[in-house]
């Protein structure tokens, strides 16, 4: 696709500073990690079409006795051939030697230009000695976006990256019935912030994203993350966690009754909701738009909304002024891989993307009451319900990863009634 003339260069995450002298947990680049696996920083991978002594060279950290006593093993240049596949591999301090000769006479540069400064200014340095060299080298005459050809194929999961999400799945559904459990009045959101944590980091996992736990009012704000407040007896409670198992993520949401009892206008709201994903989850299937689950979520919600007096009139009226937005603001998924919010177009040549075996989305429809809102009872003020799964698209139809977690309300009681 690039072409047999092209050179696609693709650096790795460098490490960042928390403060001070201390750094934050390293998490690879994604589309570095789709295409080397490797796990470290101070790396460039040079996919080379053609190229004699082999196409994808890895430039990487030579091992250092002395610097690995501080810092840990690193792989090397061996090992980074042997383990993780690259046909060549080369120390990165001499990078400014040997990549520009690698990239002389090619025509184009597939990169991320834009998004890493330094490494943007090292490209520019690489083209600058090109031209220096033997008085004039051949300087590629295009600088192409990389993200574009990337990103399509990372739309499409492996039965090895699917294998990976259904582990990410499983460690989060498991991190939000411990957060059930340990959800009760009184408690801080933040204590079952921890239980959450504490199941995925001892199954080996990280969080996805840092977690939302929102009690009552405050899971209004659609992306919540104090995670202060104490639980108020009579609330909902909505956890927004998914982990993250070698780069690649889960995404689920439950919204539940802090004291295990759901008051008339809660489990009305939170009926309407789940009427509302399962259409929408309906609706993920090969060859469908990926919007057509949006417009079933929207058509439920906003039917259901006028049904309970929540909106005034019809639902087709609604809809089309869009008076339904005061309640349901986002969009009802997304692309799910190695990013939360994954890569990939949602629209091709002006219309929708239509779903293919091997995509995954998520489906998290919702109703949010803001406390404020005029012409709303008082009764529905304050609510705030979202409810999300992983749905990978398959041949046939679609496979809910996440459905380990309850999400009908009995079911969810029963679960609470355990604690």
């Amino acid at each position: 696709m690039a072409g047999g003339d092209a050179a696609l260069l693709v650096a790795a995450a460098p490490e960042r500073m928390r403060n001070a002298d201390a750094a934050w947990p390293y998490r690879q680049d994604s589309d570095f990690h789709y295409l080397t696996g490797f796990p470290e920083a101070d790396a460039v991978l040079a996919l080379l079409p053609g190229r004699a002594h082999g196409e994808a060279v890895l430039f990487c950290r030579e091992r250092d006795p002395a610097h690995e006593r501080w810092h840990g093993e690193v792989a090397g240049t061996e090992r980074a051939v042997r383990v993780h596949g690259v046909d060549d591999a080369f120390p990165i301090e001499d990078i400014d030697d040997i990549l520009p000769g690698m990239i002389e006479g090619r025509a184009r540069v597939y990169c991320h230009f834009g998004r890493e400064p330094d490494f943007d200014a090292r490209l520019l340095g690489w083209m600058r000695r090109l031209r220096q060299l033997r008085g004039g080298g051949v300087v590629p005459k295009e600088f192409v976006a990389l993200g574009h050809l990337l990103h399509d194929l990372r739309l499409y999961k492996s039965r090895g990256e699917l294998k990976l999400m259904r582990d990410a799945a499983s460690i989060a559904a498991e991190a939000h019935l411990a957060a059930m459990a340990a959800a009760s009045p009184g408690r801080l959101e933040y204590e079952v912030e921890a239980e959450l944590l504490r199941v995925m980091r001892s199954r080996g996992a990280v969080p996805a994203f840092p977690p939302i736990v929102a009690g009552g009012v405050n899971a209004c704000t659609m992306h919540y993350l104090a995670n202060r407040a104490p639980l108020k007896d009579g609330d909902l409670l909505l956890i927004d966690a998914g982990a993250e198992v070698d780069c690649y993520a889960s995404d689920i949401t439950r919204t539940f009754p802090v004291n295990g009892r759901w008051t008339r206008e809660q489990c009305a709201l939170y009926e309407v909701v789940l009427a509302a994903q399962q259409a929408a989850i309906d609706e993920v299937q090969p060859g469908c738009p990926f919007d057509a689950a949006h417009h079933a979520a929207v058509r439920v919600i906003a039917e259901g909304l006028c049904a309970l007096g929540i909106l005034k009139g019809h639902a087709d009226a609604a809809i089309e002024s869009g008076a339904y937005k005061a309640f349901f603001p986002s969009k009802t998924g997304h692309w799910l891989g190695l990013d939360v919010h994954d890569v990939g177009d949602y629209r091709v040549d002006g219309q929708a993307r239509l779903l293919e075996p091997g995509m995954v989305v998520t489906v998290e429809p919702g109703i949010y009451v803001p406390p404020d809102v005029r012409g709303v009872a008082e009764r529905w003020r304050g609510i705030g319900i979202r409810i999300e799964d992983d749905v990978a698209v398959g041949a046939d139809g679609n496979t809910v990863l996440t459905a380990a977690v309850p999400k009908e309300p009995q079911e969810l009681l029963r679960v609470l009634s355990r604690r």
